[in-house]
Order: structure tokens, then sequence, then C-alpha cells
């Protein structure tokens, strides 16, 4: 029987491609935690502090094991026969035993990553089909069901950035196949959204321009001009600047300048103003003096068990930070944290460029970075 759980959306369970029932908030917390951290072993405290968003009961093991035995007796009804090798009893905890072709968030970081490797050889036609393909994995909102649990809210917020990103370079490989005109109506409301990110202006232009719509393509020069300068005080970067001035002049416009025009905009996404120090790979040195290396993908940083980087620090949020690529350099975002990210003892907003020798202070927690050429 194919197993599918789905947590990029409400979280659900289908089993032979029919939905399967296996019990209100908290089993479906239960199961969101272990698909989250699907073939590794997390212990009960941690899923109780998922389960009950960091206040659980007493007798929290005494529950777990309920839920863990419904979402057993829910598979074994719909034809699962051994329901315990793929939810697991570990010494400490429990462990969902599924490949990552059993669920959507491992079907939707399989595609996005082989799309990026099809962009970066120049395969813009596959990159669009397989940035399309991650996406349709999405039915809402990540665990839009679980609304108001840390947990969720935190793993909601991080994944809302990965699926921006991954919209955005679908519509990169869009744009470089010559159908710039069908991705407008969808970059309008990107821009919309999130006014203050560069690099979704570069691509309305770009497409807006590309399209024949030379005037709607000055109009949102003008619109970001204007909301730069009303929300942070600052010009539009050089490279937006000279995008501008192409369309102004007529002038003919390739995907690689536009690409070009993007990775410098990149710098200013949202509150980030610096130009592009263009720090491509690094690693974090503990307090401990541990080095911890930050992988292509980026690196998750709190203190729940399914982070990249995990700290035990009572003031570091569930999740904390993320440190992703960017078009720009290696850039640390705040996920929304109780505490909030310090770069040289100086708060960020919501994201800023890392540079060489950068002291990163999360919660109690300071981590140094190191570029690594």
């Amino acid at each position: 029987m194919s197993l599918d759980v789905r947590v990029l959306g409400p979280v659900r369970l289908f089993i032979g491609g029919e939905p399967v029932a296996f019990g209100g908030p908290k089993p479906r917390a239960l199961l969101a935690a272990l698909t989250v951290n699907r073939r590794r072993a997390v212990s009960s405290a941690a899923l109780a502090d998922m389960v009950w968003s960091e206040d659980p009961p007493d007798a929290y093991n005494s529950s777990l094991q309920v839920f863990v035995s419904n979402i057993r007796k829910a598979l074994r009804n719909s034809g699962v026969e051994d329901a315990a090798s793929v939810l697991r009893t570990e010494s400490s905890g429990y462990r969902l035993e599924i490949s990552e072709n059993e669920c959507d968030l491992g079907r939707f970081e399989a595609a996005r990553e082989a799309g990026a490797r099809a962009a970066e050889v120049g395969d813009h036609a596959a990159a669009g089909q397989l940035f399309g393909a991650a996406l349709r994995e999405w039915s809402g909102r990540a665990l839009s069901d679980l609304a108001g649990l840390q947990f969720a809210d935190g793993f909601a917020t991080a994944m809302d950035e990965e699926r921006l990103l991954a919209t955005s370079a679908r519509i990169d490989a869009e744009i470089a196949c010559g159908r710039a005109s069908s991705v407008i109506g969808e970059l309008v409301a990107m821009t919309t959204e999130n006014p203050l990110r560069e690099p979704f202006w570069v691509q309305l232009i770009t497409a807006l321009y590309l399209s024949g719509r030379q005037a709607d393509a000055l109009e949102a020069c003008r619109r970001v001009r204007t909301v730069l300068a009303e929300e942070l005080g600052i010009d539009p970067s050089p490279a937006l600047i000279d995008l501008e001035q192409k369309v102004l002049r007529q002038e003919p416009l390739s995907t690689l300048e536009m690409k070009r025009a993007e990775r410098m905009a990149a710098a200013m996404t949202e509150t980030v103003t610096e130009m592009p120090r263009a720090v491509r790979s690094g690693q974090l040195r503990m307090p401990d003096g541990r080095i911890v290396r930050i992988a292509r993908g980026g690196l998750r940083i709190g203190r729940m068990t399914d982070n990249d980087l995990v700290l035990d620090d009572p003031k570091a949020s569930r999740y904390h930070a993320h440190i992703m690529p960017s078009r720009a350099g290696l850039l640390i975002k705040d996920l929304h944290s109780a505490n909030g990210v310090f770069i040289n003892d100086l708060p960020i907003d919501n994201g800023a460029l890392l540079a060489d020798g950068d002291s990163i202070r999360i919660g109690g927690t300071v981590l140094v970075f190191q570029a690594i050429s």
C-alpha cells in the first residue's frame, strides 16, 4: 500500500490514494513533527514540547503512546501490514520510517534541488518543470490546521520562505524560456505582498519590458523607487537603476542581464541595504570551539530537534534563524524569534548578509561566522 503524508498545507494521511482519519489536532501535530524529522528518532520530551506548545502535561508519555497506537491502528486498518515498522518505537521516543517520496515535503525538496541543478547548467525548460512540480506539492500554508502551535508556526514561517524562493526560481525559468507575459500577474502579486524585495521587482520590470510593455515597466520602476524611499529611506540598487535606464532607452535586454540585476538587487532583500559581499559558503564556530559547516541548502538554527543546528539554550526560540544562500551571498533571517538575532551586537529586522568574522548572537549563544573561499 502506498503511503503519503502531507504537511505542506493541512496535515493529512493518504494510503493507497485514499484519505485516512487518525485523530484530532494533537495526533496530527505528532505525525507532522515525525514527518519533518522523518527517518530520525525524536525523543518523547521533544515531541511533547511540539504537540503541547512547550507546556506538556505530566503524563505526556501515556498520551503520546495512545496517539501512536491510534496512528498505527489507522495504518493497519488501511492495509499497512507492519505499521510498527513505519512508526517505530525508539529507546527515547519514536521515528517515522518513510522515504522522501512518501511525503510532500520530501518530494518538494527533491524537485526543488533538481530544478536548481538544471538551472545551473542552463536547462531552463527542465528547471521550470521541476520547480513547477515542487510547488504543486503545496495545498496551503504548511501545517495550516495546526496554526497557533509554536512548532507549527515556526516551521510554516521557514517554509513560506522556501516556497517563495522556489516560486521566484520558476519565474526565472519561465522568463528565460520566452514566456515572460505568462508570469506578469504572479509578479504583480509578489511585489504587492513583498514590496521591499528588489529581486521580485527586477523580475516584474523585465517581464513587462520583454512583453512589449515599456510604459508599464517604467511605472514599476517608479513604484519601487517610491516604496524604498518611503519604507527604508534609500534609493534602488545600482543594478535596478541600470535596468531602468536600459528600459528607458529601449535597449535589448537578455536574461543574463536580468540574472545579474537580480543578484545585485538581492543585497537589498527586505531590510538588507548593503551591497553584496559575495560570501558563498561558510561555517559557524560554536562557543565550545566546535565547527558547524553551513550546507549548500542552508542551515536552520533553533531549539527544536528538526533544526540543522540545535541549540540547548532556553533563550533561543524553537525555530530561531535560518542561514540561506541568496544571489548576493549568505543571508541570515530571523524567523520571528522571541529574542531576535544580533549581528555584531546590532539587531537585524528580518535579514542580513553575513561577512567573515561576524558575531551572531542567538538567545544567549554567540556564534562566529567564518567565510570559506
